[in-house]
C-alpha cells in the first residue's frame, strides 16, 4: 500500500511538472517578438461563410474568378462574394437534409443535416467545381450557384481539382486520379497508384501543363499523366522510405507541384526538396527540406515553410539557401504567398505576417483571429487585385490591403 501510494504521488508529480513545462513552451511559441513595422495592413471587409472547417484538417481555400471570390465551409455552405465589398451574390448549402417537412426547415435554419464535407474548390470558365470528402464532385454556375452536373468517385477529395483542355482532374485519398469531362461530368479515365499503409491526412492537388497533369504521390514520387487518356508519361521518386517504423517511413509528396520554365519543384514530408525537368523527369537538384506546405515562387526565389514553420528563401536555379526566418517556429504556418515585395504567411493563432522577400525580415503583421486557435489562418490567403483575401478556421472571410 505504502509503495503504491509513493508511486501514485510520484507519477502525479511528474505529470504536473510535465504540464508546467508544456505550458511554458506554448507560451514561448505564442509570444511574438516585437517588429519594426514598415506599414499597417487594414481589413477592407469581412463576412462569414458557414462555420468554417471546425477542428478538422482541411486545405479548403477560397478561389477567385468571374470577378467573384468563392468560399466554402466544410459542412456545405458555398458563397460567391463581391471582391470589393464582401457582399454575397449567392449562397448555397450542399449539406443533405432529411425531407421531413417542418423539421427539415428547422435543420436548414440551424445548419444541421449531414455535412457535405467539402474538401476543395476550383474555378474555370464560369463554373465552380466543388470536391468533397464523400467523393462527390459538383459543378456550379458561377453566376447563380445552380448545379450544372454532379458525379461521384471512390475516395476522399481533400484538395482542389484542376481543369485543363476540357478535363477536370481530381486526386483522391485512395490513390486514384480521375479525369472528368468538365462540361458534362462524364468520367473519361482513371489512374490508380499505390498507397502505403500509413500516409498523411491530405493529398497533392494536381496541376496541368503542356498536355499533362502533374501530381505528387504518397509514395514519394512526382507523376505526370497524359491529360487526354490518364496514361502515365513518367514518374520520378524524389525521396525514398527510410526507418524501422511506418511512421518513420512516411514520404508523402503532399503538396501542389510548382511548375516554372519547364521545371517542376516539389517537396516531400520526410525531407527532400527537388527540381525536376518536366520533359524527362530527370532530377536537376535536391536539397534537404521537409514540408507538407506548398512551395511558392517569386522571380528566382523559392519560398519554403518547413515542418517546424521555419520560412526559407532559396535560389530556384540551384536550391542554395538565401535566408531563413525562424522567429515564427512551431506556429503552424501556412505556405508563403508572394505579394509584391513580400510573402504573407498565416498562423495557428490567427495572425498574418508579411516577410520581406529579399532578406526574410518580418515587416508587418495583422491579428485577424484575435489570438484564438478557433480562428486560425489555416490556409494561405489568395491575391485578388490590390487585396489579399484570407479565411479563418471559424469561417470568417476577410479582405485586407496588401501593404507597401
Amino acid at each position: 500500500m505504502g509503495l503504491a501510494l509513493v508511486m501514485s504521488i510520484s507519477l502525479t508529480g511528474c505529470t504536473t511538472v510535465s504540464n508546467w513545462f508544456a505550458e511554458e513552451e506554448e507560451i514561448a511559441i505564442r509570444t511574438l517578438k516585437p517588429i519594426d513595422a514598415e506599414f499597417e495592413p487594414e481589413v477592407i471587409w469581412d463576412t462569414d461563410v458557414g462555420d468554417g472547417i471546425d477542428d478538422y484538417f482541411s486545405r479548403l481555400r477560397p478561389v477567385y474568378g468571374d470577378n467573384k471570390v468563392f468560399a466554402a465551409s466544410r459542412h456545405g455552405e458555398v458563397a460567391a462574394l463581391d471582391p470589393e465589398t464582401g457582399e454575397k451574390h449567392w449562397q448555397r448549402n450542399l449539406a443533405t437534409f432529411a425531407d421531413d417537412g417542418m423539421f427539415s426547415a428547422v435543420s436548414q435554419l440551424w445548419r444541421s443535416g449531414e455535412s457535405a464535407r467539402i474538401g476543395g474548390l476550383a474555378f474555370n470558365e464560369q463554373t465552380v467545381y466543388v470536391g468533397t470528402e464523400n467523393g462527390a464532385i459538383i459543378a456550379m454556375d458561377s453566376a447563380t450557384g445552380e448545379t450544372r452536373w454532379s458525379h461521384s468517385v471512390e475516395g476522399e477529395i481533400l484538395s482542389a481539382p484542376v481543369v485543363s483542355e476540357g478535363v477536370l482532374v481530381v486526386n483522391t485519398g485512395a490513390g486514384t486520379l480521375f479525369g472528368i469531362d468538365a462540361d458534362s461530368g462524364e468520367q473519361l479515365w482513371l489512374n490508380e497508384s499505390d498507397v502505403p499503409p500509413l500516409t498523411l491526412r491530405g493529398i497533392s492537388a494536381p496541376i496541368a501543363a503542356n498536355g499533362g497533369t502533374i501530381v505528387g504521390t504518397p509514395t514519394g514520387k512526382i507523376q505526370v499523366n497524359i491529360i487526354d487518356s490518364g496514361l502515365v508519361a513518367w514518374e520520378t521518386a524524389i525521396t525514398k522510405p527510410a526507418g524501422a517504423t511506418e511512421l518513420e517511413r512516411i514520404v508523402d509528396v503532399d503538396v501542389t507541384p510548382l511548375m516554372y520554365g519547364g521545371i517542376i519543384y516539389a517537396i516531400s514530408y520526410n525531407g527532400t526538396l527537388a527540381a525536376i525537368e518536366l520533359r524527362s523527369g530527370r532530377v536537376i537538384w535536391k536539397r534537404e527540406y521537409g514540408s507538407y506546405r506548398d512551395v511558392t515562387l517569386s522571380d528566382n526565389t523559392l519560398f519554403v515553410v518547413d515542418n517546424k514553420s521555419i520560412v526559407y528563401g532559396l535560389d530556384r536555379r540551384n536550391g542554395v539557401e538565401l535566408w531563413s526566418q525562424s522567429s515564427l517556429k512551431q506556429r503552424n504556418l501556412t505556405e508563403a504567398l508572394p505579394v509584391g515585395d513580400h510573402v504573407v504567411v498565416g498562423d495557428k493563432w490567427g495572425f498574418l505576417h508579411w516577410i520581406n522577400q529579399e532578406d526574410g525580415k518580418i515587416v508587418a503583421r495583422y491579428d485577424l483571429g484575435g489570438d484564438d486557435e478557433d480562428e486560425s489562418v489555416y490556409v494561405s490567403p489568395i491575391v485578388v487585385d490590390d487585396k489579399i483575401v484570407a479565411i479563418t478556421r471559424d469561417g470568417t472571410v476577410a479582405a485586407l490591403t496588401i501593404g507597401q
